[in-house]
């Protein structure tokens, strides 16, 4: 990779971040309307994940060029963090300074948005010792490297993310639990569990960086990890054909918003399988794996462009329209990712 590729692939993540915060700031100035509160919040929280994403980028970028420091080995994964943190507080605040809906969705959303955050954080961590993974692929024995990371350290990172899946998904349950007392109830439950979702996917990225710069990844992970990623994306999607069957358009328009993010299960599963395929293995179709988050990417700006012709029938359809723009620039970060990983592991 030379430098002026590796400028473009970790300006692609600020762009996207820049495109979040602004489109998310603009959404909530243009109007007073309730769907206007939950849209542009939301939409601005999903800057945040591209901000983690950044710190993902850049911590792998710098290996691969060779200008990694020791500033920027702790300074990457703690931006990636402060941004899930700042994210959580938003959400927080949100939920606690308003009684209206709008707020209540809103907030529950964007703390859900904070832990993918976190993860994603998580995996800029585990992504400190990048340069193991290429190391480790061409040996034959399964013997740790001196300097990778430790069983305490691997297993922290692979816990950390686990936590916040968890808590994601219990989160999600509680709310679907009390889903008959408000349609926000239905709403922020169902959302929450498309972003759980999306958590464990990250789960399943994080652990084969660290078993793999650990030297300890096996056969039967080369099918495990790939294979939950892709049944998390199918499970939200699933979800999400089944809810856009309810009577009520209100709860059904979710539906769209669950079908998004499993679209970005999607692409993090391109990750997941680009390091499973080339692990001691030559794949030569390697390179046309970034084209996974490319595809959902534009799959979720085009199911865009249909919610907003729809959105002039029927208000309901107005806040997935957008934060399926969001998601789309969430897929096509996730697109100059893969593409870094691509490079960094290719013969």
């Amino acid at each position: 990779m030379n430098y002026g590729i590796s400028i473009l692939f970790r300006a692609i993540p600020l762009l996207m971040a820049l495109f979040c915060f602004g489109y998310g700031a603009f959404v909530l100035d243009m109007g007073t309307d309730t769907n206007r509160f939950v849209a542009g919040p939301v939409v601005f929280s999903l800057g945040m994940i591209c901000i983690a994403l950044f710190a993902t980028a850049g911590t792998i970028i710098r290996q691969i060029i060779h200008t990694y420091s020791t500033a920027a080995k702790y300074a990457l994964p703690i931006i990636g963090y402060l941004a899930a943190v700042v994210c959580f507080i938003g959400g927080m605040t949100y939920i606690s300074d308003g009684s209206t809906v709008a707020h209540f969705v809103a907030g529950h959303v964007i703390c859900g948005v904070a832990f993918i955050t976190a993860c994603v954080a998580t995996t800029a961590t585990s992504s400190t010792r990048f340069t193991f993974i290429t190391q480790n692929s061409k040996k034959t024995d399964h013997a740790v490297p001196a300097k990778s990371f430790s069983s305490a350290q691997a297993d922290i990172l692979i816990i950390l993310a686990v936590v916040f899946a968890v808590i994601t998904w219990v989160w999600a349950f509680w709310l679907l639990g009390q889903s008959d007392i408000h349609t926000a109830y239905y709403v922020a439950g169902h959302v929450m569990a498309g972003l759980a979702c999306i958590c464990t996917s990250l789960v399943a990225l994080v652990a084969t960086i660290v078993r793999q710069i650990r030297n300890s990844y096996s056969a039967a992970e080369r099918k495990w990890w790939p294979a939950l990623v892709l049944v998390m994306g199918t499970l939200s999607i699933l979800w999400g054909l089944w809810v856009l069957t309810n009577a009520d358009p209100g709860k059904s328009s979710t539906g769209y918003i669950m079908i998004g993010l499993g679209l970005v299960c999607y692409s993090i599963s391109s990750k997941v399988i680009l390091l499973a395929v080339i692990w001691r293995n030559v794949f030569k179709l390697a390179n046309r794996i970034p084209l996974i988050p490319v595809l959902t990417a534009l799959t979720c700006l085009f199911l865009s462009a249909f919610l907003f012709e729809m959105t002039t029938l029927n208000d309901v359809y107005f806040v997935p329209a957008r934060v399926l723009a969001g998601l789309g620039g969430i897929c096509f970060t996730l697109f100059s990712i893969v593409s870094i990983l691509e490079s960094g592991t290719s013969n």
